[in-house]
């Protein structure tokens, strides 16, 4: 088979020769070094992508999309708004809610909560928090009965459990004989339920509605209208052109901008880790600048011949530079299958060696995700593909065009 003579000695050089097995044996380590730089990159960014997706899950999970609420804290006009919504192409699903904070007290137990009214035939339109319930069950919310659904922690730091009687205290007034005292009225815990995020299972309550519009005496108002649409990312934009459509003045809202500093600092720590990942990338392609300064040392006398049989230092250049990225690419490729295999596959893994070891890597009483989630991204797995193949060709370069330098004479002077 044909192949341009660059390849052709550059494939030599990549092998081990009697001569010299030391070189090719750097060859190898070089090969392995690039294979586990690529390796650990693509399964820690996919775990770091994984922790992302199921934090932000998780969180959207109890909150929403995008809020529309009125200005002066109330709207009126709900239902309309919601029947506008629900003819964009991007909105799934809406529902009202009543929101305001609170002290809940049981005895000795106080604790701040924030307060959530909701409307329980509509509420899984825009929310998971019916999924989450522990005991007791969302069909038992009903007006007038003035039960609360509290998050787990939150029950636990009350020391209530299904049944228990809680009092909530709340900003506005109540103008007595005595005097002006806050509002106190008792609920009945008819529920516990969890969302995987810690705030809100630490500081959310849930009411009926009607009963946080009779406990703040907005009548058939509400505080805002939530909706879940298709695409989270887009929610931006979405909620941009909800706000033109609608009539009226309404402040907009959406969770890219109540979570903001969570996730940016989340894309921070990942940005970061990826810098120190490129490191070890780097320091292992300083493998491949020894072993081929070693080999141009090695082949002097070879580059000398070829010198003086017509090879031009452009194509001496490119006989390294191909033995460089024959040791690149290979360790490239295995790398790339084998972070891809990992990644895929890091939920038997990780078990796996929890269990050969007798060890518990995210104990489920510190940590809120106990297992380590992984989200493959081909985007990052062909960047990190592309930018390891490009660190590999500058790192070839510098000694390949060292041997092109090299003199025939002087390289056969002591031969």
């Amino acid at each position: 088979m044909f192949r341009p003579i660059e390849v052709h000695i550059g494939l030599r050089y990549t092998k081990a020769r009697r001569r010299n097995n030391f070189i090719s044996i750097f060859s190898l380590i070089s090969i392995v070094g690039i294979m586990l730089g690529v390796l650990v990159m693509i399964t820690v960014l996919s775990v770091m992508n994984g922790f992302q997706k199921e934090v932000r899950e998780r969180i959207l999970g109890a909150a929403s999309h995008i809020t529309i609420k009125g200005i002066d804290g109330r709207i009126n006009d709900w239902p309309e708004i919601m029947t506008s919504t629900a003819k964009h192409p991007q909105v799934v699903g809406s529902a009202p809610f009543i929101r305001t904070e609170a002290m809940l007290t049981n005895g000795q137990y106080v604790n701040a909560a924030f307060i959530r009214g909701i409307d329980p035939a509509l509420e899984s339109n825009v929310s998971d928090v019916q999924k989450g319930i522990l005991v007791g069950s969302f069909e038992d919310l009903k007006p007038g009965d003035f039960k609360i659904y509290l998050g787990k922690y939150l029950a636990r730091a009350l020391g209530v459990y299904l049944g228990d009687k809680v009092t909530m205290v709340t900003p506005q007034a109540a103008v007595t004989p005595a005097g002006i005292l806050p509002r106190l009225k008792r609920f009945t815990v008819a529920g516990i339920f969890e969302t995987g995020h810690n705030q809100y299972d630490s500081g959310l309550a849930v009411i009926h509605i009607k009963d946080a519009a009779r406990l703040m005496r907005l009548g058939d108002d509400v505080s805002g209208v939530r909706i879940k649409i298709k695409d989270i990312f887009d929610a931006p934009r979405v909620g941009i052109e909800l706000v033109e459509e609608l009539s009226g003045g309404y402040l907009i809202n959406d969770w890219t901008k109540v979570h903001a500093n969570f996730f940016r600092a989340v894309q921070t720590e990942k940005r970061i880790m990826s810098i120190i990942l490129i490191l070890i990338i780097i320091i292992a392609a300083f493998n491949i600048i020894a072993m081929m300064v070693m080999t141009v040392t090695e082949k002097q006398s070879d580059i000398a011949i070829l010198r003086t049989l017509g090879c031009t230092p452009f194509r001496i250049t490119w006989i390294f530079i191909t033995q460089g990225l024959i040791i690149g690419l290979v360790g490239i490729a295995l790398g790339t299958i084998g972070g891809v295999l990992l990644a895929t596959n890091i939920d038997v893994v990780v078990p796996a060696i929890e269990n050969l070891f007798s060890v518990k890597f995210l104990s489920p009483d510190v940590y809120l995700i106990s297992d380590l989630p992984s989200d493959l991204q081909w985007s990052d797995v062909s960047s990190i593909a592309i930018m390891s193949f490009i660190i590999t060709m500058i790192f070839t370069i510098i000694p390949a065009s060292r041997a092109a330098s090299i003199q025939p004479a002087e390289a056969l002077r002591y031969e």
